[in-house]
């Protein structure tokens, strides 16, 4: 019983470590950037109103967007450049041994780093030219002594705060219970929520939102809960069949299942449509007020809005595209078969070597089919069903609902592994000067 204490105990300290790393990040991130007239951009996106770019990219920084914080940029500049390497590393072969050697994995790393500093300073500084442009309703600038030397602040100290916040994600994934780059998003997203509701519900008492359209938020945020949960743990059991062998008049091999995940490529083929489709609406931002081409980009702009007809079009489309092509860097089926090979298995019924790939290449594209459809209906139908009211129907309820299944999956596999080793250890196995081998 005490080393099942001592466990719990261990178990008590990732949580509270974990916890109090992702309060710093909240309080962190109530921090503005140096020059920025708080009040009255607080005027200026309360005038604003709800709905858009701003809405999609605010949910994702937790708020931070549009308080301008420290953490405006968030996490998600070191989410691109790890993808961007992670696709380089399948059409350019060098790159792909670097990932696969120890060592070629902490240089690719370092290069993800550098990358994500580089992008936060082209981000950042683009970030400070379009609030320069924002005026209050009551006539204030947001940024009330524009120019360049705010401009490189400012690039500075979201460079600074994304870099912070991968350190802290670092520290997570190490003493914590959870990747802690995922955990870092999952709270920016979590966050939102109850604003989200309580900003539903002042529309309810307002008489500015019917009952009906209340209880369908509602409904629409529990019935996405409970699809994405139940998709993402589900799983097509593949059949592999292992040579026995004894060892120590004990019979190890026999049949056996490998796992491929319904939704193979997971929350990546949502998040890479979504960075496409507000790339044109964020170029058109930069467009001058007084240039002949501004209302074309205008249009453009507000057909690219979340829950437009253009929008969710181009973003299913995206989402297929990118299911197809991300679900194989997800599952090797190469890696899959070679390693089935060295390990005396096989599919029953299907030969050993370019055989067994083609089989897992024809499930692989199978499930990718079905996850492309899940990943589509998940992101856009609640959009659709409640007229753009809430956030919480497409990638973010993705990254809450399968963030939370994975972090409760670990939890369980660390009660799970010291209950097996309690297990082994009272059999005599390797405890004690009786052990039997």
């Amino acid at each position: 019983m005490s080393n099942a204490q001592g466990k719990l105990e261990e178990l008590k300290k990732k949580i509270f470590f974990t916890f109090l790393l992702l309060v710093v990040y909240r309080l962190v991130a109530q921090i503005p950037v140096p020059g920025v007239d708080a009040q009255a951009i607080s005027s200026y996106f309360a005038e604003a109103g709800g709905g858009g770019l701003f809405d999609l990219i605010n949910t994702f920084s937790g708020g931070a967007f549009k308080r301008f914080s420290v953490l405006a940029l968030g996490i998600m500049p070191y989410i691109t450049t790890s993808i961007i390497f992670s696709l380089l590393g399948e059409v350019i072969p060098q790159i792909q041994e670097l990932q696969e050697d120890s060592e070629g994995h902490k240089k690719i790393q370092r290069w993800t780093r550098y990358a994500t500093v580089l992008l936060c300073c082209v981000q950042g500084y683009s970030m400070a030219a379009v609030f320069e442009t924002f005026v209050s309703p009551g006539g204030a600038r947001v940024i009330p002594d524009p120019g360049m030397l705010f401009r490189v602040t400012t690039m500075i100290t979201l460079a600074t705060g994304t870099m912070f916040l991968l350190w802290l994600g670092e520290r997570i994934t190490e003493f914590g219970l959870e990747n802690g780059v995922s955990l870092i998003i999952f709270a920016g997203i979590a966050v939102e929520l109850p604003s989200e509701v309580i900003q539903n519900l002042t529309l309810y008492k307002n008489g500015e939102m019917t009952g009906i359209s209340l209880l369908t938020f509602f409904l629409v945020i529990a019935v996405s809960f409970f699809v994405v949960a139940f998709i993402e743990r589900a799983f097509r059991a593949v059949p592999v069949q292992y040579a026995k062998k004894v060892v120590h008049n004990r019979v190890y091999g026999g049949a056996q299942t490998l796992p491929m995940r319904v939704d193979t490529g997971g929350v990546m083929p949502p998040i890479l449509a979504s960075s496409l489709l507000a790339a044109p609406a964020t170029f058109a931002t930069f467009i001058p007020q007084e240039s002949a081409f501004r209302p074309y980009f205008e249009t453009i702009q507000q057909s690219l809005y979340p829950g437009q007809m253009l929008f969710n079009i181009l973003f299913a489309l995206l989402i297929v595209y990118m299911t197809y092509f991300y679900a194989p860097i997800q599952f090797k089926t190469n890696k899959i078969t070679e390693m089935l090979q060295k390990n005396n298995a096989f599919i029953p019924g299907i030969r050993p070597g370019d055989k067994t790939k083609e089989y897992l290449d024809f499930v692989l594209n199978r499930l990718s089919f079905f996850g492309s459809f899940f990943l589509v209906v998940i992101c856009i139908l609640p959009t659709i069903i409640t007229g753009s009211q809430t956030r919480f129907g497409g990638t973010a309820m993705l990254i809450l609902v399968s963030v939370s299944v994975r972090v409760m999956m670990n939890i369980q596999s660390f009660m799970f592994a010291d209950r097996y080793e309690m297990s082994y250890k009272a059999k005599g196995k390797y405890n004690g000067n009786n052990r039997r081998f």
